[in-house]
C-alpha cells in the first residue's frame, strides 16, 4: 500500500484503500488471528492521508466475536472516532461453517451482537455526516452512473459501486451513464451528496 500512495497523490491511480481492520482490541485482532494493532493502524492512516490527502479510506468491522467485552467493544469506538474513516461496514459476527473462531468460549448472544453492531454504525454516521458537510461548497467530478425522473445519479472517486453513497444532481437530465461531469456540492447528509453543475462545466 505504501507504494502505491506516491501514484494516488499525484493522480495515477483512484485514492481509495479498502483495507479491513476488523477490530481495534488487541486481544480481539490476536483471536481474529489479525497482526495488526490499533495504534498502528492509526499511524498507518495518519501517514497515508499525509501522503495524499485527498484519499478515501473505508474499512469493515465485526462486532460481537466471541468474547468480545463491552470495554473491547468501546476500544472499538474509541478507534472509529480517533481514525474518522471515510466508509464503513459492519457485521455482527455469525458462526461460519468450519471456521475456527465457531470453538472459542464466551459467544455472546445475537441481540448483544446486533445491539453493538447498532451502535458503531451509529457512531460511524455521525462521523461521515461531518466529513460529507466538509464538502459542501467545493468542486469535485463526477462519474454518471443514470439518469432517472428526478435528476442525474452519479458517483465521486470516494464512492463505490453499490456500497457507498452516491452524488445526486437534482432537475440535470441532460446526461448519460458514463458521462464525467465537474459539479459543486450544495448539501450532504450521512451517506450521499447533493450537488449542482459547477459554473463553465
Amino acid at each position: 500500500v505504501d507504494a502505491l500512495l506516491p501514484l494516488m497523490a499525484d493522480g495515477r491511480l483512484l485514492p481509495y484503500l479498502d483495507v479491513p481492520f476488523q477490530h481495534a482490541s488487541p486481544r480481539i485482532l490476536a483471536a481474529m488471528k489479525r497482526p495488526a494493532s490499533a495504534e498502528n493502524n492509526l499511524e498507518r492512516i495518519r501517514a497515508w492521508r499525509a501522503a495524499c490527502p485527498q484519499i478515501t479510506i473505508r474499512s469493515t468491522f465485526i462486532t460481537g466475536f466471541p468474547g468480545e467485552t463491552e470495554a473491547e467493544f468501546e476500544e472499538l469506538l474509541a478507534f472509529l472516532t480517533a481514525a474518522r474513516l471515510d466508509r464503513v461496514g459492519c457485521f455482527a459476527y455469525s458462526p461460519v461453517d468450519g471456521a475456527a473462531a465457531n470453538s472459542l468460549p464466551g459467544a455472546l448472544p445475537d441481540e448483544v451482537r446486533e445491539a453493538r453492531r447498532q451502535r458503531l454504525m451509529a457512531l460511524q454516521e455521525d462521523i461521515s455526516a461531518d466529513l460529507l458537510a466538509a464538502k459542501i461548497g467545493t468542486e469535485i467530478d463526477v462519474l454518471v452512473d443514470e439518469v432517472d425522473d428526478e435528476g442525474t445519479i452519479a458517483r465521486s472517486a470516494a464512492d463505490a459501486p453499490e456500497i457507498d453513497g452516491v452524488v445526486f444532481i437534482n432537475d440535470h437530465f441532460d446526461a448519460q451513464a458514463g458521462d464525467f461531469l465537474r459539479v459543486r456540492v450544495v448539501d450532504a447528509d450521512e451517506h450521499d451528496l447533493y450537488a449542482e453543475l459547477a459554473v463553465g462545466a
